[in-house]
């Protein structure tokens, strides 16, 4: 089954009435395999819906315009089998909203040497007409990706899967809503951002309540539904001896389930797929939510702490972009630092909101002090991140944009256990290595709360930040210093022109 099974993107091919009608009917037929293919294909996560062969401009804007209207269809893929005049595409393109990908490929992978004649030719000449298609493309100016290569290769089909991860995140982007109880933390800069802006450039829409709406509905969760709610840490977790049935502190596990309940019926009610709270306004609660946030995001939700709406949009995005993927997305902060110049290390962790779906290994449900908030003390899960590859990644208002900074990682075990720290907490070494990545992330004004992923590479974040127009830059292997601030440079002139010529 596919993990993105609801949403579908339309294989549109292109060709024209000049070949007949036995031409026609084979270009159909290998388009019609071809969709097919990508359809079943493991590595597409969405369904791959195969559309009648488009001969002139009306079929074209008429095909477009109904891929737009579509809800489920989150993007389309074009090919050209054939030579396919671009000036019948102009309108259809203009009028397309949804995300465009330019597939160059062709039906037979390779030559029939002996026998080819121009019949074979006049069939198969995407070289031809996606050369064509290109160029109107270009002369648009029209956002898209373009994969070149045979339909198929694993490596083909997988950018073709990691451009409609990236699809289905733009269509929840613009879909998405977003409760935020409280304010932004009292005089934070990189958490504020403007959200008309927001909403604009992405479609998500930011909606502030007052944190008394959440308490109010935490007194009106009944009873039965906390039972049910802590008979599911019990049979998850590893719950504390204090917080079992009897102990010192199960009163507070309760408490800790009413929130969570009241946050679910708020959000499922509201439509709302994100949320963020902050520390500095909590009002009737009676601690400050920890594990229900950290249930919410493993159930694919979004947060942000002390207001932060920005990195509550990023963790939705990427935990929708990941459906079906191993290895979990979390929000995150980079807390500190492990100096050894033999191999430094950075530990991200938060005061409590980590996601449980980065680790591997034993989660445990726990009670502790926390010395912020002036509330009871909070539960929370506790767990170290799994190792591996993963991406830590940020989106920031620069006041004239968006930027999206990302920064590929490696996810090591802690040197030695912290059983002193009672949150959900990862250690990683960033690429290329911590000096380069560290000034290159200062550099691009770069956020301390992020997403970590273990799930999606770099490729799908990137290809949404091109969806949404939106800069996008990568710290990895290859990364200097002197080339990052390069690329800086040349993306100030680059936005500073593209605004006066809007």
């Amino acid at each position: 089954m596919k993990a993105l099974g609801e949403f579908e993107v339309w294989f549109v091919t292109g060709s024209q009435d000049l070949y007949g009608e036995e031409t026609l009917r084979q270009v159909a037929e290998n388009s019609g395999k071809i969709a097919a293919a990508l359809d079943s294909g493991e590595s597409i996560p969405v369904r791959v819906v195969w559309k009648p062969v488009v001969k002139n401009s009306e079929a074209i804007l008429a095909t477009l315009i109904e891929a737009g209207a579509t809800d489920k269809c989150v993007g389309v893929i074009a090919w050209m089998h054939t030579f396919s005049p671009a000036r019948m595409w102009i309108a259809g393109l203009q009028a397309l909203q949804k995300p465009l990908l330019h597939l160059h490929t062709q039906y037979n992978r390779d030559l029939p040497w002996a026998e080819i004649d121009m019949d074979f030719m006049n069939l198969n000449q995407a070289a031809h007409g996606d050369r064509e298609f290109a160029h109107i493309e270009a002369r648009l100016g029209l956002r898209r990706k373009t994969v070149a290569g045979h339909w198929q290769e694993k490596a083909v089909q997988e950018r073709i899967g990691t451009w409609c991860r990236a699809a289905c995140g733009l269509h929840e982007s613009r879909h998405l809503k977003l409760a935020r109880f409280g304010d932004n933390m009292r005089n934070v800069a990189v958490t504020e951002g403007d959200k008309v802006s927001a909403q604009v450039q992405f479609g998500v829409t930011v909606n502030g309540f007052g944190v008394s709406d959440l308490s109010d509905a935490v007194r009106a969760v009944a009873d039965a539904k906390v039972d049910e709610l802590v008979r599911a840490y019990e049979a998850t977790y590893e719950v504390a001896p204090s917080l079992r049935a009897g102990g010192a502190d199960r009163e507070a596990l309760r408490e800790a389930a009413r929130i969570e309940a009241a946050l679910r019926e708020f959000m499922t009610v509201g439509g709302f797929s994100a949320i963020t709270d902050t520390f500095e306004n909590l009002d009737g609660l009676k601690q400050l939510p920890g594990i229900a946030a950290q249930r919410l995001m493993a159930d694919g939700y979004g947060f942000g702490a002390e207001g932060d709406w920005k990195t509550a949009v990023m963790v939705r995005l990427v935990k929708v972009m990941a459906k079906g993927l191993p290895g979990g997305t979390s929000f995150m902060e980079d807390y500190t630092y492990h100096l050894d110049p033999a191999g430094p290390k950075v530990l991200g962790a938060h005061m409590l909101e980590v996601c449980p779906s980065i680790s591997d290994g034993k989660v445990s449900c726990e009670i502790h002090p926390l010395s912020i908030g002036g509330r009871s003390d909070p539960v929370r899960l506790v767990f170290d991140a799994g190792s591996g590859p993963a991406v830590v990644t940020a989106l920031m208002d620069m006041g004239d944009r968006f930027r999206i900074v990302a920064n590929e990682i490696d996810l090591v075990p802690p040197d030695e256990p912290m059983g002193k720290l009672p949150v959900g907490r990862a250690v990683w070494k960033p690429r290329p290595n911590f000096a380069t990545a560290t000034e290159s992330w200062l550099t691009a004004g770069g956020s301390h709360h992020t997403v970590l992923t273990r799930a999606v590479g770099v490729g799908v974040i990137a290809d949404f930040a091109e969806m949404a127009g939106c800069e996008f830059l990568l710290i990895d292997s290859d990364t200097t210093v002197a080339s990052f601030k390069k690329e800086l440079r040349w993306n100030e002139a680059y936005y500073h022109l593209a605004r006066g010529l809007r």
